[in-house]
């Protein structure tokens, strides 16, 4: 295989050819990184933290693939990824998981020591993580918990602690992820029960479109308490009105269980991460 073709297959193992992973992991982490930087975060730890999620996004993807390489090659969506057809060894996998790993440790060096010991947990989250599917019920609340680590480290990076109110914004965003991530799952179900992994949209059965909507409406409560408690104000909960209505048009999508429309419906989240990021930078933009 030439550079060019190498390169490649690395781009789609590492899913840069589909962003809408690293806009999800980046909005909580962009949310914690404007309220913990009272809405003028260093740009220099935005740069870092930005940077650092398109790594760590990336080492993920590699790490899924790895742990799935035996089961994508059953499923429609995923029988063409680069590990699943042996465009890829897994040895060339892992080594490229771990430099990609490497270097966004390296990038939070300069950073307080509080970030560097979190990091070990988030690292820690990121790799497991696709393992879960074997034995969790619900690993979408796992991946809920990984997506959002950035949110404590965000904290940490700016205030030297983490405060109750990170963990709040933590636990936000791990329904969030139960609902987008469910809404994904909805997509692979019949394939998923044949091969034997577990997904929220499997355990929720039939009851998978009120569990989605009933995390949105969770999501949102905690957001509201978050703001509160970090004094934001009505910019914010204007953010929070408009991710609810996009959290509304989410129930048409997914209501008749249509896999396009379940697809559309996820890919959609990326709009009401941006609502809730442009609440709390009108917010502090309007003080």
């Amino acid at each position: 295989m030439n550079l060019l073709a190498r390169l490649n297959a690395w781009e789609r193992l590492m899913r840069l050819d589909k962003p809408i992973g690293i806009l999800l992991l980046a909005w909580p982490t962009l949310w914690a990184l404007w309220v913990a930087g009272g809405g003028k975060p260093s740009a220099f730890i935005v740069w870092i933290f930005m940077l650092g999620t398109v790594l760590m996004r990336s080492a993920g993807c590699v790490i899924n693939d790895y742990a799935d390489r035996n089961f994508d090659g059953h499923v429609e969506r995923t029988k063409n990824r680069p590990l699943a057809t042996g465009e890829v060894g897994t040895r060339e996998a892992l080594l490229l998981a771990a430099a990609l790993a490497l270097f966004a440790f390296i990038l939070i060096l300069p950073l307080h020591r509080l970030v560097i010991l979190l990091s070990f947990a988030a690292l820690f989250l990121a790799a497991s993580y696709p393992f879960t599917k074997r034995f969790f019920a619900i690993p979408q609340a796992y991946l809920g918990i990984a997506f959002g680590f950035g949110i404590p480290m965000a904290y940490a990076a700016q205030l030297y602690t983490v405060p109750m109110e990170a963990w709040l914004l933590l636990a936000a965003n791990v329904f969030w992820a139960v609902a987008y991530d469910t809404e994904y799952a909805m997509v692979d179900r019949d394939d998923d029960l044949k091969i034997g992994i577990r997904t929220s949209a499997i355990t929720f059965g039939r009851f998978d479109v009120a569990a989605v909507m009933a995390c949105y409406a969770i999501t949102l409560g905690l957001l509201a308490l978050y703001g509160r408690l970090e004094g934001l104000g009505w910019p914010y909960y204007v953010g929070l009105v408009v991710a609810a209505g996009i959290a509304g048009y989410h129930w048409t999508l997914i209501r008749g269980r249509d896999r396009a429309r379940c697809f559309r419906a996820f890919l959609h989240n990326n709009w009401l991460g941006a609502a809730v990021f442009a609440g709390i930078v009108a917010d502090y933009a309007l003080r």
